[in-house]
């Protein structure tokens, strides 16, 4: 059975216990065990949880207790209560406090187990979207020093202290996203949770309840209370990808969000009021999608405070050899490949071709030459054949020949084998997997994007 994560269990009768373990290891997770609160923060020092299911009453730490010091101990880890009727008031305190959800004794088995599902998901999800590693460099994260991209740092330094809101336009792949890492970097925001949704991945009648999350209840399948991305930003940033995406009937409650600072869950009556600071992008033209009818035009003015627009790197051709450089690098390191250079050849190629695909694409090439190369300077047999074009000839205008389109599917095809490979050794983990690569986790799912790979659900 594949492992679904990780979870404590926290109890002082060791008979229940043993039936809480026993249920949730039959459902696939691994479990942890805890006799009491201070037990349990032993273990929350040492070992990675994804969710915590406590009793409420307990000697020395009670539950509540407990989420006190979980929240100001450490990043957030849904906690789930176990109560008996009778202390039901204290556990609505605790969901105040931050509490994932509460259960009553005796349990149903099957409850437990969709709220412990619910709340391991929601665990992988601020791993896999709240970044706030104060360590990373912003200056790593917009290479090159085009006149194009000048102008846009200098903004950056201008806006990043500031709580305004910023709109990035630009086409895909030209680092949109770098830029808001980068803006949430430079802010006085930088150690807390920088959060980024997809508003063109979420279906339309799930997008509201990503945003403000829901209320247990709130429609079939809501087993438990979930936070959305608004509750999981606070006092950090908010990065609203492909905004044109988002559907008009899903604008008025973002609009009505942004313009009062508070919301309410979906199937909740209690305000929430947060501290976010916004940042947008897009690759369409707004005005014209407002002038279309296809964009709010009042939400279109309450978020293009300070506008930003990138270049795509065909207009910004001297900073290619930079970004090469660095890729070979980062990627000869990750991959454990000999790579170190590149020919004035190959460079002199890159920078002829037109990049449709922008920086994305210039890194997706340097990967795979770096891969299937074993010399230390990458040279033109490594190129892949789109780029393999007489001088002053477009890479574009030339079709594919029957070759090169074996040598893109041949290589496409190893790609898929061998992450398929690794996702299957660890059970569909892709940070282990990843890991097991030699490639950044993000790395790993763009590619799984790319190759379209999904893990088989749990």
């Amino acid at each position: 059975m594949r492992q679904e994560g990780t979870v404590l269990v926290v109890e002082n009768e060791a008979n229940m216990r043993r039936v809480l373990t026993a249920l949730l290891r039959r459902n696939g997770y691994r479990t942890l065990e805890a006799g009491d609160g201070e037990a349990a923060l032993e273990q929350l020092e040492g070992e990675h949880i994804d969710a915590v299911l406590s009793d409420l009453k307990m000697p020395r730490m009670n539950g509540l207790e407990l989420v006190e010091h979980m929240q100001k101990r450490f990043r957030p880890i849904p906690v789930i209560l176990l109560t008996a009727h009778g202390t039901i008031g204290s556990a609505v305190e605790a969901l105040k406090q931050g509490a994932f959800d509460y259960l009553t004794k005796p349990f149903d088995p099957e409850e437990i187990r969709q709220v412990v599902s619910k709340a391991v998901r929601t665990r992988a999800l601020q791993e896999s979207e709240t970044i706030a590693d104060s360590e990373e460099d912003p200056e790593q994260l917009l290479m090159g020093e085009s006149p194009a991209l000048r102008s846009v740092k200098r903004m950056l330094l201008q806006v990043a202290p500031t709580p305004a809101t910023v709109l990035i336009s630009g086409e895909s792949g030209t680092g949109k996203e770098l830029v808001a890492r980068s803006l949430h970097l430079r802010s006085p925001r930088r150690s807390l949770p920088f959060v980024k949704i997809n508003c063109a991945a979420i279906p339309e009648g799930l997008l509201e309840s990503e945003l403000f999350g829901y209320e247990k209840g709130a429609f079939t399948g809501a087993a438990a209370r979930k936070p959305g991305r608004f509750e999981l930003a606070d006092g950090g940033t908010l990065f609203l990808d492909e905004i044109g995406e988002m559907p008009l009937s899903a604008q008025p409650k973002l609009l009505r969000a942004i313009q009062e600072g508070r919301f309410y869950r979906v199937g909740g009556t209690r305000t929430i009021t947060v501290d976010v600071r916004l940042v947008i992008a897009t690759n369409r033209d707004l005005k014209r999608e407002v002038r279309e009818g296809r964009f709010r035009e009042d939400l279109f003015y309450r978020l293009n405070v300070v506008p930003i627009q990138l270049p795509p790197l065909r207009e910004r051709r001297e900073d290619i050899p930079v970004l090469a450089r660095y890729f070979v690098e980062s990627f000869a390191r990750r991959l454990k490949r000999t790579a170190k250079e590149i020919e004035p050849e190959v460079l002199d190629a890159l920078a002829a071709h037109s990049w449709p695909g922008n920086i994305r694409e210039l890194e997706n090439v340097i990967e795979r030459m770096v891969l299937l190369s074993d010399q230390p300077t990458l040279s033109r047999r490594d190129l892949p054949p789109e780029l393999l074009v007489e001088p002053g000839r477009s890479p574009l205008s030339e079709p594919l020949s029957p070759l090169r389109e074996r040598i893109r599917s041949e290589t496409r095809r190893i790609e898929r084998e061998v992450i398929v490979e690794a996702l299957e050794i660890t059970n569909g983990n892709v940070t282990k997997a990843a890991r097991r690569l030699g490639i950044s986790r993000r790395g790993l799912q763009l590619k799984m994007k790319e190759l379209e790979i999904e893990r088989e659900p749990g």
